[in-house]
């Protein structure tokens, strides 16, 4: 997946809108309208850096989808990891649906 797909997903991931991320990242929706695009238009590497952060990810991942973790995961997190591998699919998804829950109460 390219930027623009990993901005779509991480949209959808935080539950913003368009408009809430410009809000709170600086940058004017109608640009963001223009990375979210068929064309998919690349943002300058001072924008992309304020998406990123606003949305809670590295600009690596926007672009390729992938991280380099140089900050090692939390125990809490591996053990995270490691039930959900061992979930069947729906549970797994109902997993993933119940911590995005619990960050929206934070």
């Amino acid at each position: 997946m390219g930027f623009k797909e990993n901005l779509k997903s991480e949209l959808s991931f935080n539950g913003m809108l368009v408009k809430e991320l410009a809000a709170r990242s600086g940058v004017n929706k109608y640009s963001l309208d223009n990375y979210l695009n068929a064309r998919g238009q690349l943002p300058s590497v001072e924008v992309a850096v304020r998406i990123a952060n606003t949305l809670g990810v590295s600009v690596e991942y926007l672009v390729t989808g992938k991280e380099t973790h140089n900050t090692p995961l939390s125990d809490e997190a591996r053990t995270i990891g490691r039930i959900a591998d061992q979930l069947d699919d729906k549970n797994r998804q109902f997993a993933v649906d119940f911590i995005k829950w619990l960050k929206t109460r934070q």
